[in-house]
């Protein structure tokens, strides 16, 4: 035994207290293989059962394997399964669940065909085990990560198949195991690019009893599998039917942007407008992760709608939008760029007074106060662009009114050219007449 392993050991005996309460990473919303927890005493017990040292130290170690694949310290875990699979005191059971746990870390660690390799070997010696179905189901999605994802689907069906042939213990977690087969079929078909396929199994999905978030989650992807089918009128009508059923799920921003992008491509420019608007100006009262979620979707569909309006000419959808868009975050590296584009909008809609205030302001904000360290080479940039640009406007004034003033004073004036003078045939002055 290597000292790291004797260590380890070592550490299981004294953290097993600690530990017995079972792997963390229950919040993930993958499953692990279930590994059950120490169970709680009763309250009005007076006498426990006594654990024997190898149960108390299997237990431990099973614990710390998990722990330490969910804070990626794989080598560590390997060691702490390893513990259970070499040392022949540990039981049968023990030794089934620190093997399916070595999977599982090999899984997470990505390295997929030693974790296929047990998964496969587990299912051939014990297909009659409780956990088959468990397994079937991590085994399709380790085929699915490494690109085979017909195998991967034949075992997502073996999942359901089997489920229905185990006896009626325990039915409420194999009736759950089957409808996540039937969801990792559909995402498999989705990632295999059959988003025809993935559509029509996440439609279905969404009418199952599943959990409000699954079929949340079910209904925006087939939306986006009708999308990516090229299928973008079908798309519009679930992207809305998915925004009116579930308006406050997680995927509502993402969802609100494909719907503005698609309807741009079906040239109905006002809805899209709209949509983009709606999302602009949505109030999340939200903190983490969501509110992060909601402002890259808002700045990222008010940015390519706006800047797609703006190369068609459609000026005004482009400045409704970027004004939008220059109130969601006080930040200068994010506002001064978009006062920069609602300038550039002002002048193409000859609003030279707004543009120049706009150009001003950037100016004003990019130039260090008094003893402040001065601005990024981004916005020194774009303030020498908005000068540039203001000493156009100036240009352009200047020789709009000077023409102005060249057509005010010869408009309307014809000068009377001198009558023609008489010439003989050879060219020369006539003679005056003689008199008579």
């Amino acid at each position: 035994m290597s000292s790291l392993a004797r260590r380890l050991r070592s550490a299981v005996l004294l953290l097993t207290p600690l530990l017995a309460a079972g792997p963390a990473g229950a919040e993930h919303a993958e499953p692990a293989v279930p590994l059950p927890a120490a169970p709680a005493p009763a309250a009005a017990s007076i006498t426990t059962v006594a654990r024997s040292p190898m149960e108390q130290e299997a237990q431990g170690l099973l614990a710390l394997g998990a722990k330490l694949t969910e804070r990626a310290d794989y080598a560590a875990a390997e060691i702490a399964y390893r513990q259970i699979l070499d040392h022949r005191g540990f039981t049968a059971d023990d030794q089934t669940k620190a093997l399916l746990g070595l999977a599982r870390m090999y899984r997470r660690q990505g390295t997929y065909i030693k974790a296929t390799a047990i998964y496969e070997r587990f299912l051939k010696d014990q297909p009659e085990h409780e956990l088959t179905p468990d397994v079937m189901l991590d085994l399709g999605r380790t085929l699915r990560a490494m690109g085979a994802h017909k195998l991967a689907i034949s075992r997502f069906y073996s999942v359901i198949n089997s489920t229905l042939k185990l006896n009626s213990e325990g039915f409420a977690h194999y009736q759950q195991l089957a409808r996540t087969a039937q969801f990792e079929i559909a995402e498999t078909h989705y990632e295999a690019g059959n988003f025809a396929e993935a559509g029509k199994f996440f439609l279905r999905l969404k009418l199952l009893d599943l959990a409000p978030a699954d079929r949340a989650r079910a209904h925006f992807k087939a939306a986006c599998a009708q999308q990516l089918d090229g299928d973008a009128e079908t798309a519009v009508t679930t992207l809305r039917s998915f925004l009116e059923q579930w308006p406050e799920d997680e995927n509502t921003p993402e969802a609100r942007y494909l719907l503005a992008t698609l309807l741009r491509q079906l040239n109905r420019p006002q809805e899209a407008l709209a949509t983009t608007l709606a999302l602009l100006q949505a109030e999340q009262a939200r903190t983490g992760s969501d509110a992060r979620r909601w402002a890259y979707w808002q700045r990222r569909t008010g940015n390519q709608l706006a800047n797609e309006f703006f190369q068609t000419g459609d000026t005004l959808s482009a400045l409704t939008i970027y004004q939008g868009l220059a109130v969601l975050a006080p930040e200068p590296a994010w506002r001064l760029p978009v006062v920069y584009q609602i300038a550039l909008c002002h002048e193409r809609l000859h609003q030279a007074s707004d543009a120049r205030e706009a150009y001003r302001s950037i100016c004003e904000a990019v130039r260090p106060a008094e003893g402040a360290p001065p601005a990024g080479p981004q916005l020194t940039e774009l303030a020498r662009m908005a000068e540039w640009r203001l000493t156009q406007l100036d240009w352009r004034e200047q020789t709009d009114r000077r023409l102005n003033h060249y057509f005010d004073t010869t408009t309307g004036r014809v000068t009377t050219p001198p009558p023609p003078t008489a010439h003989d045939a050879d060219g020369s002055a006539p003679a005056a007449s003689a008199a008579l």
